[in-house]
């Protein structure tokens, strides 16, 4: 199959699909007589593979790892994977952390404006963040 028609089955677009090809997640089976590339079936089950592991939130990085684990699993233990998850179970949980901070210092920006008609010249939202931390 074509790019465009790998792009439709693996819900990737062909953009998506050509920048996992320069970062050596997925390759292309080879080329048609066109010099197009031509993917396998083999692709797009990567390509959804990584898609799925994309929409979690790893990295291309992690991705990588899970990608090599994948390619030779008689060779890797389920302990590599488990230790990616886990590193991104903390580094989530910690993103989590600085949301509910900022949040907090919103609702305070907001709860401290009148939100009124009112010449934004004494606006305490712009004032705050004017001022330095």
């Amino acid at each position: 199959m074509k790019i465009g028609e790998l792009a439709a089955s693996s819900g990737l677009s062909t953009h998506t699909l050509r920048f996992y090809e320069k970062s050596g997640l997925l390759k292309a089976s080879g080329r048609s007589q066109s010099n197009y590339r031509v993917y396998s079936k083999g692709n797009l089950q990567s390509a959804k593979f990584i898609k799925r592991a994309r929409d979690i939130g790893f990295s291309l990085d992690e991705v990588g790892t899970f990608l090599s684990i994948r390619s030779d699993l008689s060779a890797h233990v389920c302990a590599e994977a488990k230790q990616v998850a886990e590193n991104k179970i903390v580094e989530v949980t910690e993103k989590i952390e600085e949301l509910k901070q900022a949040l907090v210092a919103l609702h305070r920006l907001s709860d401290a404006c009148c939100g009124g008609d009112e010449s934004a010249e004494y606006c305490t939202i712009i004032n705050a963040l004017e001022q330095p931390e």
